[in-house]
């Protein structure tokens, strides 16, 4: 088949033509961005070049000069963006452009809103840049050669982005990708050379490739010498003293793919037995692929200034996924590859270095800039929830950065830590004492709680899937313990008066009778019964060993496959309830009635799914029936 023969319309993906729309509607107001994008396109280009000519020297084509162009014609109404980096081949196109090769592409889809400028942040999380070609542009066509494939190996991709793209096999001689923006009618700023530099200098100044542009002549127009445009060098490797917060941030959006301003950044250099340059961001809002876990990491790792890698997770533990950034070290071979990465002792001080930086400036936020901590906490908590079991070392410090809702304050919002905990305790309190359940709801009406409101002790009400996992990878704080009041015995030391404790006794030699008749009734379904101390409103409820895992945990571990052990709790009486002492009247054939339904309601309140609820309403009419 010919060069030119190979030729094919086809239909973008559903969810591109969706984006597509987007992206023209969304963006609206700030139409500049595109210039953005499409640098920093090019720029991972030749970062990726580098890269694979470490192994590959033959892939340079005897051009190292890596660099992006920029150019524009007035007459003919176009804006050109071309690199000479990786280029594309043809499956490569048509994966990377017709289609979004992504998963999670229906739930982003699926949070769209309508509202233009939540979109438009949702937009930038999806790091989907080229398409926003689109909105200055009528037409988009666009030329790529990957490297190390013959020039009949071009390829040309045509679009006007509203539903459909040609692609077919062109003649490229050069290698990379070159962008053809065939303008709107009404975008003519965007034919000023003087507005490019302009938006250039913007965004992309700290761009480490030079962006060129025909240089003006004295009539003001372009001339056939090009000239650097950017200041072209790595802004890591600047002095703090010498870069602008506006430098950072447009930084941050370069490497992030962000539209956003980042919450946070830290910028370090670390000279000594390592010399490395960190630039590392919190971003303002959660990816919408956060829980992928085919996720992207967000670490880019240079060495002596040369790209290397993307998506450097050995850089950042998982708890802290969401970070962006740049690390560049002097001391690694360029020719690293990720097998060696995973055992080298330069990259575990990075790592444990770039670590420490991140949880200081997350200290720094917490006490200086409260509000944007609780911002960051409402999009990333339960992120950092995972740091306790997979970081031993920072288990502390992570600890202190935690927030939980609690019994103090009422609110299902997440903003009291364990030090505000601590300073509340009452006198002679000697443990942190916490609820896990599936919801907050489910958390603040447990009847668990109903001892520790009378004596007015705080609990943390933890409710979010991850905390019970949290909870067996961190049993204390500050010397304290972690204790749930949901599982094992209750002792609240010296919270209790010795009235209080006689008074417990004295129902527990009285409940005897009752004890027994529920034990025999209730058999292997319980490992006890016994009079409790934690209720005071409610008739019974279910407690679990210390070490137990809490039983709506259970449940969601069943209904994903995993094959565990069966668990016998203990069930607890409230022996000055109605219902507790109407039983020591009940007669013998109706208290296995009685013990069922005790034993399902307290299994419903700790969020468990009954083995025979059919069977639970039918006693529970049963016994109504009998009443009315």
């Amino acid at each position: 088949m010919s060069v030119a023969g190979h030729k094919e319309t086809l239909s973008f993906q559903t969810e591109v033509s969706q984006l597509l729309h987007l992206m023209v509607h969304a963006l609206y107001s700030n139409k500049e961005i595109f210039l953005r994008e499409l640098i920093s396109n090019g720029a991972d280009a030749c970062d990726k070049l580098r890269f694979e000519s470490l192994a590959d020297d033959a892939l340079m084509e005897g051009d190292g000069d890596l660099s992006i162009e920029v150019d524009f014609d007035p007459e003919a109404r176009t804006v050109t963006v071309r690199d000479n980096g990786i280029g594309m081949s043809r499956e490569e196109v048509i994966d990377n452009i017709g289609t979004i090769a992504k998963s999670g592409t229906k739930e982003f889809l699926s949070r769209l809103t309508g509202d233009q400028a939540r979109d438009a942040r949702l937009i930038g999380q999806f790091g989907v840049g080229f398409y926003s070609a689109f909105i200055v542009a009528e037409r988009v066509e666009l030329t790529t050669r990957r490297a190390g494939m013959g020039p009949e190996h071009g390829v040309r991709w045509i679009s006007d982005g509203t539903g459909e793209y040609s692609i077919e096999t062109v003649e490229a001689p050069r290698r990379g990708t070159e962008i053809v923006l065939q303008l709107k009618a009404d975008e003519d700023e965007f034919l000023d050379g003087h507005r490019l530099r302009h938006i250039i200098a913007r965004y992309s100044d700290h761009v480490p490739l030079p962006i060129r542009m025909r240089a003006m002549n004295e009539k003001g127009e372009p001339g056939e010498e090009r000239e650097t445009v950017n200041r072209a060098s790595a802004l890591w490797a600047r002095p703090r003293s010498e870069i602008s917060d506006d430098e950072y941030r447009a930084f941050y959006k370069h490497v992030a793919h962000d539209f956003e301003d980042p919450l946070a950044w830290t910028h370090n250099r670390v000279e000594g037995r390592q010399e490395y340059n960190t630039l590392l961001y919190i971003p303002k809002r959660a990816p919408f692929d956060l829980w992928d876990r085919d996720r992207r990491h967000g670490i880019k790792l240079y060495v002596r200034r040369v790209f290397i890698m993307d998506d450097a997770e050995q850089l950042m533990p998982g708890y802290l996924r969401f970070v962006r950034g740049v690390v560049d070290s002097n001391d690694l071979p360029l020719n690293i590859s990720r097998e060696i990465l995973q055992n080298n002792r330069l990259i575990d001080g990075m790592r444990a270095g770039s670590v420490k930086k991140v949880l200081g400036l997350l200290e720094e936020m917490a006490k200086d800039r409260p509000e944007d901590y609780q911002a960051f906490w409402s999009a990333f908590g339960q992120v950092m929830k995972e740091g306790p079991a997979e970081d031993y070392a920072n288990r502390e410090q992570i600890a202190g950065l935690l927030r939980f809702a609690s019994t103090h304050t009422g609110e299902a919002a997440q903003h009291v830590s364990f030090a505000d905990y601590v300073s509340r305790m009452k006198e002679g309190q000697k443990a942190i004492y916490y609820i896990t359940a599936d919801s907050h709801a489910a958390a603040a009406h447990s009847p668990h709680l109903e001892v520790f409101r009378k004596h007015g002790v705080e609990v943390l009400l933890l409710s979010d899937r991850v905390d019970e996992w949290l909870v067996t990878h961190l049993t204390e704080f500050d010397g304290k313990p972690l204790k749930s009041v949901a599982k094992g015995a209750l002792d609240l030391g010296d919270l209790e008066t010795e009235e209080e404790k006689q008074a417990a006794k004295a129902a527990e030699d009285e409940s005897n009778d009752v004890i027994e008749r529920l034990k025999s009734a209730l058999g292997e379904k319980v490992e006890d019964v016994r009079v409790s101390h934690r209720l005071t409103n409610s008739p019974a409820c279910i407690v679990l060993s210390e070490h137990d895992m809490a039983l709506y945990m259970q449940q969601l571990l069943r209904q994903a496959g995993q094959n565990l052990p069966g668990t016998r709790p203990v069930l607890e009486i409230n022996p000055g309830h109605a219902l507790i002492q109407k039983l020591r009247d009940v007669p013998e054939e109706h208290v296995s009635e009685w013990a069922e339904i005790l034993f399902n309601q307290a299994l419903l309140a700790e969020g468990a799914q009954l083995e025979d609820p059919a069977g639970f309403v039918r006693r529970l009419n049963s016994l109504i029936l009998s009443r009315l």
